[in-house]
């Protein structure tokens, strides 16, 4: 989908849109659409009982010449930022497969300009509800295939041109993440995650390290290695830094867990819906997403995302409930339930980024346990924190870019569920509060004074049915919360 900004409606526009404020439509400038398009289109909303709400769309034919104009009307609710993403969603959702190549978007049809960071939202959004995933499908139907390429912004308000390229850079790193979640798992596992990535950045002037096996051997990362030897796959850690700010140690270290399918190992998981757990590496596609979109907009902050990759198999070698392994930190771990992987993966990366590269704040990402999606569905993800702070921060961040989180507590009473008879922890507790154990197990490996927050994200990657940005499928959730997250908090 290609993007374009024009100070006027080309006069051979095939269809124009004419955003329309909540209860607006009286208000609407109607003189890019010709003759009588106020009357018709005027008609059209009434008849739908439109009412300029965020994402309504009614569509009128009007007679111009020898030809007829398709003109749209698109409802832009209280003008918000998130008015205006699902006015771009609702537009692409319409005309995507529709036949139409093209379209014009006409913003000064609105009586008060929207903000140029709305008007880039709109934008944005009209390029990520058009992606999708048909990498597979051979026999797709004419009438399914995408036919609109392009769409041009008109009259966007000044400003848009500064506030467009951020968005774009969140978007094309979206794409990186969603093109990761929904890659099946015979083609993506944790050397071809690496190589992917590795693609998708170059030149972009990241530092990538990649840690295989013997590395990982090396540093004692018995926990994230005791996931991986089930299976053939080998394991890689992967990092991408980022010094925006000019040299210096990384002040902030994104996590994710990568685990590119999860069987449950011993623990196996039921046949139903296993085939969901490719995108058990929502996390780790997240921070690729996120550190992509850093680079691309020049973010003057340093950062450096890890990601921790493995495939969790049942085979001979695999571990056993009941097995004690010992992580980096030197800490050792009976581990209860194989399923319980994703902990394991994390403890690994976060002892090893915080040796590697002194980090003053982590926040990790995981498609962690179950639990979330009981406790929270797929509306919020969960989060952790040890600082109330950097809770705020992120929750606020949240807000503004709608990847919602919610936050959890934690506590030494939830803490002591972890506690193991035999080591020094369990890799699980009981099968109450789940989500919070888990979130108290990774604190262990937190070094004192560092600031930390950990995202449980399982319910979040993946949507079974379409929202604003995005259609089923893999959602891009978390690019655009880190981003802004780092914006607002790590830029000067």
């Amino acid at each position: 989908m290609k993007i374009d900004f024009a100070p006027s409606v080309s006069a051979d526009a095939a269809i124009l849109v004419l955003p329309v404020a909540k209860d607006g439509l009286g208000a609407v400038n109607w003189s890019s659409g010709g003759a009588n398009v106020s009357t018709i289109a005027t008609a059209a909303a009434t008849a739908a009982r439109f009412a300029g709400e965020a994402g309504g769309v009614v569509d009128a034919f009007v007679a111009d010449g020898e030809r007829v104009r398709h003109i749209m009307l698109l409802g832009t609710g209280a003008g918000t930022e998130a008015d205006f993403e699902q006015a771009g969603g609702a537009l692409t959702a319409r005309l995507l497969t529709s036949g139409a190549t093209e379209a014009s978007v006409d913003l000064s049809a609105l009586a008060a300009a929207p903000a140029p960071s709305a008007a880039a939202r709109l934008a944005a959004a009209i390029v990520q509800r058009a992606w999708r995933y048909d990498v597979y499908r051979t026999k797709l139907a004419e009438r399914s295939k995408p036919t609109l390429a392009r769409v041009t912004i008109v009259g966007a308000p000044t400003g848009t041109d500064a506030a467009w390229p951020g968005a774009d850079a969140a978007t094309q790193g979206m794409d990186l993440t969603r093109w990761l979640v929904a890659t099946p798992p015979n083609i993506l596992y944790p050397e071809s995650f690496v190589e992917k990535v590795r693609a998708e950045v170059e030149g972009l002037g990241l530092d990538i390290t990649v840690l295989d096996e013997a590395d990982m051997t090396a540093h004692g990362m018995g926990a994230l290695l005791g996931v991986s030897q089930g299976s053939r796959r080998d394991a890689r850690i992967l990092a991408l830094k980022w010094n925006g700010a000019g040299e210096g140690a990384p002040t902030l270290a994104l996590v994710g867990k990568g685990v590119t399918f999860d069987t449950g190992g011993i623990s196996i998981k039921p046949a139903a819906g296993m085939e969901d757990m490719k995108w058990d590496m929502g996390g780790a596609g997240a921070v690729a997403g996120a550190m992509k979109a850093l680079a691309l907009r020049g973010a003057k902050a340093n950062v450096v995302g890890v990601m921790g990759l493995v495939e969790n198999m049942p085979d001979g070698n695999a571990q056993r409930p009941g097995d004690v392994v010992t992580s980096m930190s030197g800490q050792t771990i009976e581990v209860i339930n194989t399923d319980a992987e994703g902990r394991l993966v994390l403890c690994d990366c976060i002892t090893w980024v915080q040796k590697t590269f002194a980090p003053t704040t982590i926040v990790d990402l995981a498609t962690l346990t179950g639990a979330m999606i009981v406790a929270l569905g797929s509306e919020h993800g969960g989060l952790f924190a040890n600082d109330d702070a950097l809770a705020d921060t992120l929750l606020a961040a949240g807000k503004a870019t709608g990847d919602l989180l919610w936050r959890f507590p934690l506590a030494p009473a939830y803490d002591k569920l972890i506690d193991s008879p035999i080591a020094d922890m369990k890799n699980v507790g009981p099968r109450g509060a789940g989500s919070i154990t888990a979130a108290q197990f990774i604190q262990r490996f937190v070094d004192e004074g560092v600031k930390w927050a950990h995202l449980d994200i399982a319910g979040m990657v993946w949507a079974d049915k379409a929202g604003s940005t995005y259609d089923k499928g893999a959602t891009g959730y978390g690019v655009r919360l880190l981003d802004r997250f780092v914006a607002e908090h790590f830029e000067g």
